[in-house]
């Protein structure tokens, strides 16, 4: 009887052996081989070698180390006519070139052009800084010959870390480009290779040529589906036939290595999962037809005119479906039965004792039993099966429906929203969101009256009256005042877009001491003379009449004067020459007067 100790001695011995088999190669160690010193002229470095990528400052480095003590490890070379062919060994060769050596220690071999890549190959991925993209299509090349299985023996590494490299491999160049120079991360990197290159190329072109972090990772959250909160069975081969299973699909990230975490499905390919979709959709409605069940739409009265959801209930009416909203109905869903880890989910921002978890608990256990005995007595109370469906996911539930007595499909009278109808008029998990949105908005009134507080205890201080110069603080609090409340939305676009950087995943504590922390003075002046722009007066008030306007003027000649004069100019020379008319005019009619007069 063989025991699991014995057969992880076993595949521990198998690994060991593959790894001693390439150690072998890559050290040269076999019987007869001698260190020769070669002229460094006549050594040539291998066009085909998969390495592309020396570090400068490393190798200087190196050649420092070799001028003191010498090239302690030989390179491996092959003989091409008179001169010899590095196999391994060019990063020593580079350096012994910078230390101007004139020959350098070498072992020559004789190998096939296939076996001198494969160790080239090996020898690099075995290196500890190999640049990721360099590696990513070296092991797509040993991909050609070997499984990933053996691939990651050979080299020491998890099934899943070569796996993701042969992801990364199918990242198209301009994608690679952001890798190597440390803007887009492996996991990123991966993220997008999912995709064919097509749709690479045109997410790249949608990001335009700054890279964004954010940008990218939307994209790939809208091209990719969460398989496990699909609406139909994904180990369905017949929805779509030509198609087959998605647990066994290669767009499938989970059959593409564990991208997204172990035995995590996600769809990579929109277009596929839209039309088995839609396909389970018109089943959902052939299912509803054939057994005379209700289907019912998670949509109310104040949502049925979006366009989506009226292309959703044409599509009922058009089936032949008598549509009946959530307005129309009464639903029962069957109740889920709380447990203390569901309790402490639910209340996890709140700063609940042990004790009150538990009573939160018991009164939740008390109004599942309520529930589930209105479940369990629904046929009798005259509800009947139906099935519920959201609108955009199809997502859908078994439920017990009953259709309201006052309901008119045509011109049904709607129930209000839930926020305006009171306590008692709602349903059990209705109240649990009521009471936990009153809750929230206790202690949002609650931080204002604190704030408030605060606030008016300094009006009353003599910080106003203070001469000490602004701190950072405080120029990072008027900044930030002026931002808000003074510019708009079409100047933060133009002006201010990368004011606060990339926000996307802060909070707005986080948001403000992220501000503080890249804080410059050049920030608040920009901001100083955008408001200087925006709150002179228009109109009646101008540059003579107007206590703003003239200082705004008067200011603006320090960096304006001549362009400022250039358009007083101007505006002199119209105003001449509309006075000379006025002179002109007036002097006609003074003669007429005076020929009166006489």
């Amino acid at each position: 009887m063989t025991t699991k100790a014995s057969t992880v001695s076993k595949n521990g011995e198998a690994t060991a052996t593959v790894k001693n088999e390439v150690k072998k190669k890559l050290t040269q160690s076999a019987n007869g081989l001698q260190v020769q010193e070669l002229s460094i002229g006549r050594i040539i470095p291998d066009s085909m070698q998969p390495r592309k990528s020396f570090n400068e400052e490393a190798l200087k480095q190196l050649s420092e180390s070799i001028e003191e003590h010498g090239v302690l490890q030989p390179i491996t070379v092959r003989k091409s006519g008179k001169d010899y062919i590095i196999v391994m060994g060019e990063r020593r060769y580079r350096a012994s070139k910078l230390a101007k050596r004139k020959t350098i220690p070498s072992i020559v071999r004789e190998y096939a052009n296939n076996d001198v890549l494969e160790i080239q190959i090996i020898e690099n991925l075995q290196r500890q800084d190999v640049e990721p993209t360099e590696e990513a299509e070296a092991i797509a090349y040993l991909s050609d010959k070997y499984a990933p299985t053996e691939i990651s023996k050979r080299l020491g590494r998890t099934e899943n870390f070569v796996r993701q490299r042969l992801k990364l491999a199918g990242l198209i160049e301009g994608f690679k480009t952001f890798v190597r120079n440390g803007e887009m991360t492996i996991s990123l990197g991966v993220g997008v290779a999912l995709f064919e290159p097509e749709e690479q190329q045109m997410m790249l072109e949608t990001m335009g040529e700054n890279f964004s972090i954010h940008q990218i990772n939307q994209m790939i959250k809208n091209k990719t589906y969460d398989l496990e909160k699909a609406p139909f069975d994904v180990v369905d081969k017949k929805l779509i036939t030509k198609v087959g299973a998605c647990t066994t699909c290669p767009f499938n990230a989970m059959n593409q290595g564990n991208l997204f975490g172990d035995g995590k499905m996600v769809c990579t390919k929109s277009a596929c999962y839209e039309t088995k979709k839609s396909k389970s959709f018109l089943n959902l409605i052939e299912k509803s037809k054939k057994e005379n069940v209700l289907l019912i739409p998670e949509i109310r009265k104040y949502w049925a005119d979006d366009d989506n959801n009226q292309l959703i209930l044409s599509q009922l009416e058009k089936k032949g479906l008598k549509v009946y909203l959530l307005d129309d109905v009464e639903i029962i869903e069957e109740p889920i039965e709380p447990t203390i880890e569901s309790i402490r989910t639910e209340y996890q921002h709140y700063d609940y004792s042990e004790d009150e978890l538990k009573t939160e608990l018991e009164e939740a256990i008390e109004n599942y039993k309520e529930e589930l005995e209105t479940y369990n007595s629904a046929k009798e109370n005259g509800f009947v099966n139906g099935i519920m469906f959201h609108p955009k996911t199809y997502v859908h539930k078994v439920v017990f429906v009953k259709i309201k007595e006052d309901s008119k499909t045509e011109n049904s009278t709607y129930s209000e929203p839930m926020a305006n109808r009171k306590m008692a008029d709602c349903t059990p998990e209705e109240q649990i969101v009521k009471i936990n949105e009153r809750e929230i908005r206790k202690r949002h009134i609650e931080h204002n009256k604190q704030f408030e507080d605060m606030v008016q205890m300094i009006r009353q201080t003599d910080y106003i009256e203070k001469k000490k110069a602004l701190s950072t603080d405080e120029m990072v609090a008027f900044s930030l005042t002026l931002f808000e409340n003074n510019v708009d939305y079409v100047g933060r676009q133009k002006h201010f877009s990368k004011l606060l950087g990339n926000t996307s995943k802060m909070s707005d504590v986080e948001t403000v001491e992220n501000f503080k922390k890249n804080f410059k003075k050049e920030k608040f002046y920009k901001l100083i003379r955008y408001i200087l722009t925006k709150q002179v007066n228009f109109g009646e008030s101008n540059h003579v009449n107007n206590l703003t306007n003239i200082s705004f003027y008067n200011a603006m000649q320090g960096y304006y004067k001549t362009k400022i004069a250039n358009i007083e100019k101007e505006y002199a020379e119209e105003r001449n020459k509309r006075e000379e008319r006025l002179k002109e005019r007036i002097g006609n009619l003074e003669k007429k007067i005076q020929e009166l007069n006489d």
